[in-house]
């Protein structure tokens, strides 16, 4: 009878999102490629690598025959980090190694390749390290010449590493089309690349793909990342909505306006999303500023991303219509996160939701407004597809969610949403501006609600400082 092959514990890449995208790391013993145009964070991720390893008190060495150990260092003060513990060789494959310079006329490709090669499996029969990094490909692309050369040195040095149980991240460059490294993709045990592109207009996008990595179930496809100060290479991996247990029955989740309630069958339900839809000025951001003060008067938490209102603005607002959120706010039981749409990735966003609601166990979330994150993104058509899994997770965590959808134009019928989202609404609040004689008034209606019965009548939706209030619509007297 054969014998089961021993399950081995895979080993941090010192990132903590992609080890979560790799289902905890990688596995042990084994070469990986890391592939990447220049800037697009390699060498920062391969000195997380390498840290992670001396966190675990492993021997770890950095070969450069690209950098200089100058400028190795400065990468790492500049997130604060130090070398400590981390071996450096540097070398210089294009002139050869101690003392092959001087050889000008003999210095040939093959000689060159050889002292290269040879200064490696010293550096590495001395040292006996558990974590290499080998920076880069390129450099011994351009000596050998040749794919078929090229592929023959990496077979070796991959045979070596095996028989010493080094795990070896190989850093390769790409060129703005993303070519090279294909020809040695099929020897490494995985390959994960970084993307970088400019946008118009904002910042960076940063995107991770691990597009092989045998033995391993990964979350494949591309993830959010970004390089922060401190922190180095950071992932966001996409959420699967499926992973999360469906919460128990659905609740009804009350406004505190009566009238409002009977609207909608008696309440909101817990677990779906809500679509307020309207105009300027017809009182959106006020419906969520009424939903979320009543369910922080419940005790219950709420959670609150803005991305056109300033905070200071919000809480003026609110306590303008008798609702004071600041000591909600200052004892945690409001959370509110002020953005800057241009500067905050879909996967970056979408991590930050699922934490605030995971950790705080938050019943009501609202994001003000969807249509300025969307209009912050490249892609607003696929942004709306990618933020489906965020919605799909938030109704599994029995959460009532809240988006705040602008439509065009002040006054009239001819209003419109430049990206249709009307499909990620379990239930629809519509406001309206109307004119009458000389008066504008506040029309709400519930247009749409997937779970039990509503109310189709038009009301009469009024802000003032005395709080808010909805009665049945009457139209006003001819003149």
């Amino acid at each position: 009878m054969a014998k089961k092959a021993k399950k081995t514990s895979p080993i941090s890449t010192g990132i903590a999102g992609l080890d979560d995208i790799l289902r905890g790391g990688l596995p042990p013993s084994n070469l990986y490629m890391l592939q990447g145009a220049p800037g697009a964070g390699k060498t920062t991720a391969a000195l997380q690598f390498l840290r992670a390893g001396v966190e675990a008190g492993e021997r770890c060495i950095y070969v450069s025959l690209s950098q200089t150990a100058a400028e190795l260092e400065s990468i790492a003060v500049s997130h604060g980090w130090t070398m400590d513990g981390i071996r450096i060789e540097e070398l210089s494959a294009s002139d050869g190694v101690n003392g092959g310079a001087d050889q000008t006329i003999f210095q040939t490709a093959e000689l060159r390749l050889d002292e290269t090669r040879q200064a490696i499996e010293r550096a590495i029969e001395e040292y006996k390290p558990s974590r290499l990094v080998y920076d880069s490909l390129l450099e011994i692309r351009l000596i050998t010449g040749d794919t078929p050369r090229f592929r023959r040195e990496l077979i070796g040095f991959k045979a070596f590493l095996a028989k010493r149980n080094v795990v070896a991240l190989l850093l390769d460059t790409q060129d703005r089309e993303g070519n090279n490294g294909e020809e040695v993709e099929g020897i490494a045990h995985g390959v994960i690349r970084f993307d970088k592109s400019l946008q118009d207009y904002g910042a960076v996008r940063r995107r991770i793909e691990v597009s092989k990595m045998r033995g391993v179930p990964i979350a494949d496809g591309y993830h959010d990342m970004a390089i922060r100060e401190g922190q180095g290479v950071v992932v966001f991996p996409r959420i699967v909505a499926g992973s999360m247990a469906e919460n128990s029955k659905p609740e009804l989740i009350k406004s505190g306006v009566a009238t409002l309630d009977e609207m909608f069958g008696g309440g909101q339900e817990s677990g779906t999303i809500t679509l307020v839809i309207g105009q300027s000025g017809t009182g959106k951001s006020t419906m969520a500023s009424l939903y979320s003060t009543a369910a922080l008067e419940r005790g219950e938490n709420v959670a609150l991303f803005l991305f056109e209102e300033r905070l200071e603005t919000f809480f003026r607002r609110s306590e303008g219509l008798g609702m004071n959120l600041r000591p909600f706010h200052e004892k945690g039981q409001l959370i509110i996160r002020d953005f800057n749409p241009n500067e905050i990735s879909p996967g970056e966003f979408a991590q930050i939701v699922q934490t605030i609601v995971t950790e705080d166990r938050t019943r009501v979330v609202v994001i003000d407004s969807f249509t300025g994150y969307l209009n912050s993104l490249p892609h607003r058509e696929k942004a709306v597809r990618d933020i489906q899994s965020l919605l799909k997770y938030l109704a599994r965590a029995g959460v009532l969610t809240m988006l705040i959808v602008a439509q065009h134009g002040l006054l009239g019928q001819n209003v419109g949403i430049d990206v249709d989202v009307s499909f990620l609404g379990d239930t629809v609040l519509l406001l309206r501006l109307t004119e009458h004689d000389g008066r504008l008034r506040r029309n709400i209606t519930v247009v749409k609600k997937r779970h039990g019965p509503h109310d189709l009548d038009v009301h009469e939706l009024f802000i003032q400082s005395s709080g808010i209030s909805v009665v049945p619509y009457n139209p006003l007297p001819e003149a």
